[in-house]
């Protein structure tokens, strides 16, 4: 099994070299303000990752 942290650094090295400018701007606008108004302890790290799928997919498309 790879290790969680393993995925999480390939993931956003990803995330970060083939994602669209225009994509990751959504993506930032949508969950800054929720990041930057609340502590850390107190983020629905669920929610904020479905939020970013769901604009990935709906600027990407469902591949």
């Amino acid at each position: 099994m790879i290790p969680v942290e393993v995925e999480n650094r390939i993931a956003k090295y990803f995330f970060q070299m083939y994602l669209p400018d225009r994509v990751m701007n959504e993506i930032e606008g949508r969950l800054l303000p929720s990041c930057i108004w609340n502590k850390e302890e107190d983020l629905d790290h669920d929610e904020l990752v479905r939020w970013g799928i769901e604009i990935i997919q709906e600027q990407l498309g469902n591949k």
